[in-house]
């Protein structure tokens, strides 16, 4: 099957209800919304996307990546369909650049290349009875890798209890008084957390242009199509796919520091004084320290001996993913 019919099929969900003690709601405004219209949206993006995007329906999401023709990740989104194309839900520190380089390549394709987020409030909620608000909400609940509509409203489904709601402005103050009767407000740094603890990378300004998607396991979260045809930096990708060049993986660790920036590098005795990696996401943990998502060389992972900004750095713990990475492929003379 491919990676991309079936979102998150090799994933095993993370449980939230294992982490947060009551359900929260948070403000999403840092997240963006851009849409892709016209009737060649499809075609357009099927050339542009990691991700096979006929699956990406109005009833489904996926994780997909934009890339540079080098194969490096320029940005992690999460796309959809519509009755005009599609929405995609990005950091917004990076919307502007991916929405002007999008537009570049339209050429001479019916394809508009628009940022929504003023029109759309963003709002997250999780927790152990999330589920249960949104379907006494909506009457249902989407499950992960689903998107349920009412009206103009989008809920998207990450887990059994987290969401993601798409929500015209105008109806947003409603939605969240309702919200705010059942969870408690958080801060957006709670959803960023929730992602990380998920194994969820989101590519920021801070890593633009650095990784390639399997280095970031977007293999293991079904956002990458090895069968849909050309795309850009469908190349590199698969060769590093099918040679079997991969020598790095993103890693969840935790970490007693205050702070953490993404982009910062981290080390191991395994490499001496050269860098083995990077930190793509960082969150205050809710019983303190911060978690982390970092692309780790796998020798030095594997050694348990990775530490943070220098090579005598707080050392990092590292953290179960809530799910399998594959297995490292062979090199294979498969054509590209």
């Amino acid at each position: 099957m491919s990676s991309s019919t079936a979102p998150l099929a090799s994933a095993a969900h993370l449980a939230v209800d294992s982490l947060l003690a009551s359900d929260v709601t948070c403000d999403l405004s840092g997240l963006a919304v851009l849409e892709i219209a016209g009737p060649d949206a499809a075609t357009f993006l099927q050339g542009q996307l990691s991700n096979d995007v006929r699956h990406a329906s109005p009833g489904r999401w996926q994780h997909t990546t934009y890339n540079s023709p080098k194969g490096r990740m320029l940005a992690s989104l999460v796309l959809w369909g519509d009755d005009q194309g599609f929405l995609a839900l990005l950091p917004g520190d990076v919307a502007e650049f991916v929405r002007k380089r999008l537009a570049m390549h339209v050429l001479r394709a019916k394809v508009t290349v628009t940022d929504r987020s003023e029109m759309y409030a963003r709002i997250a909620l999780a927790g152990p009875t999330a589920g249960a608000i949104v379907r006494d909400t909506w009457t249902n609940a989407p499950p992960p890798g689903a998107v349920l509509r009412s009206g103009a409203t989008w809920v998207l489904g990450f887990d059994p209890d987290r969401f993601a709601v798409i929500a015209p402005r105008d109806d947003a103050p409603a939605l969240r008084a309702r919200f705010h009767a059942h969870a408690q407000q958080a801060e957006s740094a709670t959803w960023d957390w929730l992602s990380i603890r998920a194994g969820v990378p989101v590519i920021t300004r801070a890593t633009q242009d650095l990784i390639v998607p399997q280095a970031a396991n977007f293999d293991a979260l079904s956002g990458i199509s090895f069968d849909k045809g050309c795309y850009t930096g469908q190349e590199i990708i698969a060769r590093t796919q099918y040679l079997g060049r991969l020598k790095e993986r993103l890693y969840a660790w935790h970490s007693d520091a205050h702070a953490i920036a993404p982009g910062t590098r981290v080390y191991s005795a395994v490499f001496g004084d050269q860098s083995c990696g990077t930190v793509v996401n960082a969150a205050q943990a809710p019983n303190g320290g911060i978690d982390l998502l970092a692309v780790v060389q796998t020798a030095a992972a594997e050694s348990d001996d990775v530490h943070l900004g220098s090579p005598d750095g707080p050392r990092l713990q590292r953290l179960p993913l809530p799910y399998a990475l594959p297995e490292p492929s062979s090199p294979t003379r498969r054509a590209l």
